[in-house]
């Protein structure tokens, strides 16, 4: 039996994106800034794309702007917006458990002589709204939180944080890495305070490479990538009309029968949680005080520390049974050096290094969930055993 657990890395491709994209790269691949026939055709499936993202987003289909995935999109935002604004302050916001494609964004813009300030989380690894309160300034110019955190599933109060930050300065750009939450979440920009949103395709049973940028119309960016001027004179390069086509067509699938997977993947979630917790030494970590079962968190994620077991052992031993999970979060999972996340919830050593991360899509069944339970039931106290053996 194989069992993916690890969608939070990747998911796999819906059957009708990858029929859709099919058509498009082997019958209508004219290059959409053509103006023969098959051009015209091309620019029609991103103007359906568009469309259909701009109505579950609820925004306007031309700020809806598509790029390469969540990385390029981070950085469109914030270096985007960081450099349009700069005459107005140089200070910007963001978080301690934020992706690298953020964190990273900002250790760049620090050196060219930004100042970042890094919000502290709690143990389950929310923010404080007071903390951010105190950050924000007459010279903020920008604040990047995500929705959804990829390696613990913990929710951030985004729209109260929208609020806050209009009410204390009305100039300031708010970013939502929202990578984990699209699709998984009812997310309205306009509503929550949001000016931009980041989203990936791979996340949400679409393609890789393709992401979205959503831009509020009054929002001013700097291109960050220079070239034919397409979308906007905001990010240049050949249109990906596959890519986008494939991303709008799976967020699409996903948000029609949204209620019901919600439903389901919580049901899993709580299955899972009540179940690993017959084994000793085990925790849970993100979870909401007063919900043990999973509420108040991610539907897709469950992060656990197993004591007396490293990680990548268990990590290998589960995949000896077909069952594929993640050491940690994708972009890190090849890299020797502890969680940031992990440890910004204040998650020491052993525990530390003994975590891993399982997360759930549309695919999963309970079948699964029980394979996998059998699984660590069986093979955590043998590790155990060798690990306190050597």
């Amino acid at each position: 039996m194989e069992v993916y657990l690890d969608n939070s890395a990747t998911t796999r491709v819906f059957p009708e994106v990858a029929e859709l994209m099919t058509r498009i790269m082997c019958v209508d691949y004219g290059n959409s800034s053509s103006l023969h026939g098959k051009g015209v055709v091309a620019e029609q499936y991103l103007r359906e794309a568009r469309e259909t993202l701009a109505k579950i987003l609820k925004v306007n289909e031309k700020e809806i702007f598509f790029n390469s995935g969540g990385p390029e999109s981070d950085n469109m935002a914030i270096i985007g917006g960081a450099h349009a604004n700069y005459r107005r302050g140089r200070h910007l916001i963001t978080t301690r458990v934020e992706h690298p494609a953020v964190m990273n964004t900002m250790r760049h813009l620090e050196s060219m002589g930004y100042r970042v300030t890094y919000l502290p989380v709690n143990s389950y690894g929310q923010i404080s709204l007071e903390d951010l309160r105190q950050a924000i300034g007459q010279d903020t110019i920008l604040v990047s939180i995500m929705h959804t955190n990829n390696e613990v599933g913990a929710l951030q109060p985004i729209a109260e944080a929208g609020a806050l930050i209009k009410r204390m300065n009305p100039g300031t750009l708010f970013h939502v890495d929202a990578v984990q939450a699209f699709g998984k979440a009812k997310i309205h920009p306009k509503r929550m305070g949001i000016d931009l949103l980041s989203a990936s395709g791979h996340k949400i049973h679409g393609p890789k490479g393709i992401g979205l940028l959503y831009v509020g119309e009054k929002v001013k960016l700097q291109p960050i990538i220079f070239g034919g001027g397409q979308q906007q004179n905001l990010r240049s390069g050949t249109d990906n009309v596959p890519g986008a086509a494939g991303l709008a067509k799976a967020a699409e699938l996903l948000y029609e029968h949204y209620d019901g997977d919600m439903d389901r993947l919580y049901k899993y979630k709580k299955a899972f949680i009540e179940g690993i917790r017959k084994l000793e030494g085990i925790q849970i970590n993100g979870l909401v005080p007063g919900e043990p079962e999973g509420a108040g968190t991610a539907p897709h994620i469950v992060s656990v520390s197993v004591s007396g077991v490293r990680s990548e052992v268990l990590l290998h031993a589960l995949e000896e049974d077909g069952i594929y999970v993640s050491a940690g979060s994708a972009c890190a999972a090849r890299k020797p050096q502890p969680s940031v996340t992990l440890q910004a919830m204040g998650i020491q050593n052993p525990m530390l290094g003994s975590t891993i991360r399982l997360s759930f899509s549309v695919y999963t069944t309970m079948e699964e969930i029980d394979y996998t339970l059998r699984a660590m039931y069986d093979k955590i106290p043998i590790l155990r055993k060798y690990t306190r053996r050597r």
